[in-house]
């Protein structure tokens, strides 16, 4: 469903909170609903406001969950509410359209990752700074881009430092989200997804939200955006004129955040002209 206005939003320590990043549950706070297994075990949740909010925004927009995740990974997320005709995984890489990978996005997707290096550098750069922690473990998205899971306290920074030199020379960009390390290449965005799926959905209107250094773009590219209260972009000060910085921290950041997609894609389909969207 679409009226002209297209929600676009980040998942993790956006949207959906592991216990880790949740924070502490608010005195009297119902018991948090559900959203990821992961071989029977929790992963992720929301607060029940949340939930019902997620689900009445999905009823009435053309809601569209963005990720870093694999399409895998992103799979194990069941929101409450009808489920999204598209979605964005892989930072962009991957455009899913009724759960199955989009193949003309996929063949544009392959030949922007020529202008930059290949992944098997960016995997050695990636090794290069996991050296100091003996417990990283890396991993790679076939063809797309490759992350680590580190140890922080034993992450070395000139590590870091060293590798987002390599990284700006060789078209690449590097995120540090809590324990995993990212390395994509920075054609690889995911607002040139939105932007496909904002075609196809005849959408005049884009509304973001997202908490981290590879949700920059998707930001600065929405006609408005929002911003909890922690993560990269909050931490490092980042605001813009059309981004609303909620000052809102932990699992609570979604409920302000689902709130504000719901006054401002109902104050915005009000000011398209009649008939926009489809």
């Amino acid at each position: 469903m679409s009226d002209g206005v297209l929600v676009a939003t980040d998942l993790d320590r956006t949207l959906i909170y592991s216990l880790a990043a949740a924070g502490d549950p608010r005195p009297g706070e119902r018991p948090w609903v559900v959203v990821e297994r992961l071989d029977g075990r929790v992963v992720s949740y929301v607060t029940e406001l949340a939930a019902a909010r997620w689900a009445a925004l999905a009823a009435q927009r053309c809601v569209v969950p963005v990720t870093t995740r694999t399409p895998a990974q992103l799979a194990r997320v069941q929101l409450p509410g009808p489920p999204a005709r598209w979605a964005v995984a892989a930072n962009g890489g991957v455009l899913l359209v009724d759960g199955e990978p989009d193949p003309a996005w996929s063949a544009r997707v392959r030949a922007a990752l020529d202008a930059v290096a290949g992944i098997d550098e960016a995997r050695a750069a990636l090794a290069r700074a996991c050296a100091d922690d003996p417990g990283a473990r890396q991993y790679a998205v076939p063809g797309l881009f490759c992350y680590a899971v580190v140890d922080r306290p034993a992450f070395a920074e000139h590590r870091l430092s060293e590798l987002r030199t390599w990284a700006a020379a060789a078209g690449w960009g590097v995120s540090l989200q809590g324990r995993k390390l990212y390395v994509v290449p920075t054609v690889l965005t995911k607002s040139a997804a939105v932007a496909e799926v904002a075609g196809r959905a005849d959408a005049q209107v884009v509304l973001a939200a997202g908490d981290s250094l590879l949700d920059t773009d998707l930001l600065e590219h929405a006609t408005l955006a929002v911003r909890p209260g922690h993560g990269e972009l909050a931490d490092a000060g980042w605001i813009r004129p059309h981004v609303t910085a909620l000052g809102t921290r932990g699992i609570a950041a979604s409920e302000d955040i689902l709130g504000w997609f719901a006054d401002r894609s109902s104050e915005l389909g009000r000011q398209l002209p009649s008939g926009s969207g489809g």
